[in-house]
């Protein structure tokens, strides 16, 4: 008998001895031994050997496929997670952009790490170049994009059933997106906590204590020593908010299709939420490059969760590729939509409008009080560094 037939022959035995298996280790590749054990223990997925190919959704791998999916009665639990990417039409830049991006902003306060910033330990240490920086990327700063109402449209056609978001720009609210819509993974602005105690505080009265250039500290706590109060953003060594845990399997296993935009897909755990829906959802990609791709390597360790949009086994995951707004413009056209999405954005931008005009005029009021006191006391006045015309960047984590 041949050597490959004495293997096969091994290999097909119902009740393998000790000693056909280790023949059987022995002729097998060290990536099939890992891959074997691996699944002996559990710790992998079933092969394709193993299972039936999932029920495909999709009538195409297309845009237009996708679009075809969401307009069927199949499609009522969009997921959607966002990035970056979705907020750069807003005029929002990144952290390393050299000249623009944020770190470089913040040369004056001599950080040994840009990242510091963030760092809950410096924070307490040294808060002033935190709430600098808040002060120049407060909600309110920014309009929504396209991106933003794109949201806001699912949620109105009563397909959304969550957004989870990177970003702390809090724009998906500014778009009128419901907070009860959304999962802010790595925090937000409208709420915050002192660090000690945990005493809760208004947006109104954090916004207050930053325009001031004040570093707000609790009521409750002596000032100097303890006590400082944050806004509820997740910081560098923090974990996630409750609110992720508590929603993210029920959401994803709902889902029925996942979108993806704006992102890279490399912060974890954020990014392995691609793996969490069902095995036949569709997912699709919004984005100026690909990305959330199975790597090579853990395919072959059985590890299959990541998209497949090119291989001949692809079957449920499209790119769209560019801006994000192109791409929701373009999505919104093939759904018979587009006039609704420029209506929901002509509108934001008009109450966006008035809340300014509101915001300027409060403003001049403001000012005026402040000259007439710097004539009764010689303290300087406050309004002079509140209303700077600063740059506003926005790091959306």
């Amino acid at each position: 008998m041949s050597e490959e037939n004495a293997t096969n022959s091994a290999s097909a035995s119902e009740e393998p001895a000790a000693a056909g298996n280790a023949e059987t280790s022995e002729n097998q590749s060290p990536m099939d031994l890992l891959q074997s054990l691996l699944k002996k223990f559990s710790l992998t997925s079933e092969t394709e050997e193993d299972v039936e190919p999932p029920e495909k959704l999709l009538d195409e791998l297309s845009v237009t496929g996708v679009a075809n999916y969401i307009l069927s009665e199949k499609c009522k639990n969009i997921v959607v997670m966002c990035g970056a990417g979705i907020s750069t039409a807003a005029g929002i830049p990144d952290f390393r952009s050299p000249g623009t991006g944020l770190y470089d902003n913040l040369q004056k306060y001599d950080l040994k790490n840009p990242t510091d910033i963030f760092e809950i330990t410096y924070f307490k240490k040294n808060p002033q170049p935190f709430f600098t920086l808040a002060k120049e990327l407060y909600p309110g700063n920014y309009k929504a994009t396209v991106g933003h109402f794109f949201l806001k449209l699912l949620e109105d056609k009563g397909k959304l059933q969550r957004v989870y978001t990177q970003n702390i720009d809090g724009l998906e609210r500014v778009a009128g997106v419901d907070g009860e819509k959304i999962v802010e993974a790595h925090g937000t602005f409208y709420t915050n906590q002192c660090v000690d105690c945990k005493r809760s505080y208004s947006k109104e009265w954090m916004k207050e204590k930053i325009f001031k250039d004040e570093i707000p500290y609790c009521e409750d706590c002596k000032e100097g020593t303890s006590g400082l109060v944050k806004p509820d953003i997740v910081f560098f060594g923090e974990a996630l908010p409750q609110r992720f845990f508590n929603l993210r399997y029920d959401d994803f296993q709902a889902c029925d299709l996942l979108i993806v935009m704006g992102t890279s897909l490399k912060v974890q755990p954020f990014a392995s939420l691609v793996g969490g829906v069902d095995a036949k959802t569709p997912r699709l990609l919004i984005n100026r490059e690909l990305c959330g791709e199975t790597d090579p390597m853990m395919l072959m360790m059985g590890f299959n969760s990541g998209m497949d949009f090119e291989s001949e086994k692809a079957y449920r995951d499209v790119a769209l590729l560019g801006d994000c707004d192109d791409g929701c413009k373009d999505l919104c056209e093939k759904l018979g939509w587009l006039e609704d999405l420029l209506k929901l954005v002509a509108d934001g931008d008009k109450q966006n409008e008035n809340t300014t005009d509101d915001v300027t005029k409060k403003t001049d009021t403001e000012d005026k009080m402040d000259s007439k006191l710097s004539l009764e006391t010689p303290t300087e006045k406050v309004s002079e560094k509140k209303n700077d015309p600063e740059q506003s960047n926005s790091p959306n984590l």
